[in-house]
């Protein structure tokens, strides 16, 4: 992720910086003959109809309390980074909590970060010992047991991966973030990507059962290297089809890639001053962003989103045709600390009650605009009035025969009129706390 401390000023010059030419060959082409499999293609599906997910940045930098580009931000030399390790003791990590915890939001997938921009491992990994396993007391593998437990649960496990690495030599160039923190000038970008980065990326995929997706962040950094795309996704493909790649590189999508996700911005917006305004019509959609300020547990942020601020983003996601992935930045000793637990239990429980207007919709056939969105399903439109004071609410023509209205909460009958001018409904009076007034229209079959 680019730092959210800088401003978006500074956060556009940085990538600006970077679009400048850094090593020829710019892989464009990616998996250019890529035809996704039947696997991969309900997957996409499957995808869209989960609606909600849980995003986990967690690694040693959490030690530090201060975000996870800690490493960067205070310009650490690797030999000082290389001591973190040694304090990471997760002792209270618990796979079972965070997955429960997960599914009591009513979400319905995990995106957790198996390696961050410091290229330490958070998993059992062979290609370097610069990982959980090999340099911390804790010597054990959490992404296994949590593997192992969204698989019990059922929930579905998607492993982000930074391509971006401030510590591996053999990410030369370096990219726009680049410091002097020690390394040598000079490396062996083939060999951090076909045989680092990709063995890796092998280990994620054979050795965790089966896992819906690999989530890249980082390839901003050097935007016009020669990422070697092509023979990543095609290893990424061939190992596991149904596996999604999503590719947080703020770009237009590439052949290869299965979904378009957008940092911090709905589709389409780019308030964050990184994002690309283009929207597939193609690829299933997604939305992340933070439940406080930061992605990695930082001591110091205390800025929480209330519950009602959480099921608003949720619902504008869906009515922009969007997954909303929600972040969470556990402390070191892996405690999910209780500023994230309370909030997240009032979504899962208004999802308990709205859910049926999110999980398995689409965008509606109506433009978000301020008052709110809407989302379908079947012969079905959910109308969500999120910011609507007055009695009536003037929609634009829909095509098909609305044959019925009610509300969502208590059922009860809206009435409505419906011309070649639009569809006016009467609004039901909003209710002590309630975020979302949701009205169902029923459509003629």
């Amino acid at each position: 992720m680019p730092n959210i401390r800088q401003s978006n000023l500074a956060r556009s010059a940085l990538l600006a910086l970077a679009t400048c030419s850094i090593l020829a060959g710019h892989d464009v082409s990616a998996q250019s003959d890529y035809q996704p499999s039947p696997a991969n293609l309900q997957a996409r599906r499957e995808f869209q109809d989960m609606k909600f997910g849980m995003f986990i940045h967690w690694g040693v930098y959490s030690v530090l309390g201060d975000g996870e580009w800690v490493f960067h931000d205070r310009k650490l030399t690797i030999d000082g980074y290389n001591r973190l390790p040694a304090f990471f003791d997760p002792e209270k990590f618990d796979a079972l909590a965070w997955v429960a915890l997960a599914k009591a939001a009513g979400m319905k997938y995990i995106t957790i970060t198996s390696r961050h921009h410091d290229g330490f491992a958070m998993f059992d990994s062979k290609v370097s010992d610069w990982n959980i396993v090999q340099r911390t007391p804790y010597k054990r593998d959490p992404l296994k047991m949590l593997a192992d437990e969204c698989h019990r649960q059922g929930i579905r496990l998607f492993f982000y991966y930074s391509q971006l690495d401030w510590h591996n030599p053999d990410y030369y160039p370096r990219g726009a973030t680049s410091w002097n923190n020690g390394r040598p000038d000079h490396g062996d970008w083939n060999a951090y990507l076909d045989t680092y980065m990709d063995g890796q990326l092998r280990e994620l995929l054979t050795n965790y059962g089966p896992v819906s997706g690999i989530w890249f962040d980082g390839m901003w950094d050097k935007p016009d290297a020669d990422w070697h795309l092509r023979k990543t996704y095609a290893l990424i493909h061939q190992l596991q089809p149904a596996a999604l790649i999503i590719p947080n590189h703020h770009q237009t999508p590439k052949p290869g890639e299965d979904v378009q996700t957008f940092e911090r911005d709905l589709p389409g917006q780019n308030t964050a001053g990184f994002n690309t305004n283009y929207v597939s019509s193609q690829l299933p959609l997604e939305s992340s962003d933070t439940l406080n300020g930061s992605w990695g547990f930082n001591i110091g942020d205390v800025s929480y989103k209330s519950p009602a601020d959480l099921e608003r983003r949720l619902v504008r996601a869906a009515g922009n045709n969007s997954n909303l992935l929600l972040n969470i930045g556990p402390m070191p000793n892996g405690v999910i600390q209780e500023d994230f637990v309370t909030p997240l239990h009032a979504v899962g429980e208004w999802l308990s009650k709205y859910g049926d207007s999110i999980y398995g919709t689409r965008g509606g056939p109506i433009a978000p605009g301020d008052w709110g969105v809407t989302t379908q399903k079947e012969n079905k439109i959910y109308v969500h009035v999120l910011n609507w004071s007055a009695p009536l609410l003037s929609l634009p023509p829909i095509a098909t025969k609305v044959s019925g209205a009610h509300s969502l909460l208590d059922s009860s009958k809206v009435e409505f009129t419906q011309n070649a001018d639009g569809v006016i409904l009467k609004v039901p009076p909003s209710k002590a706390d309630e975020t979302d007034r949701v009205i169902v229209l029923t459509l003629s079959k």
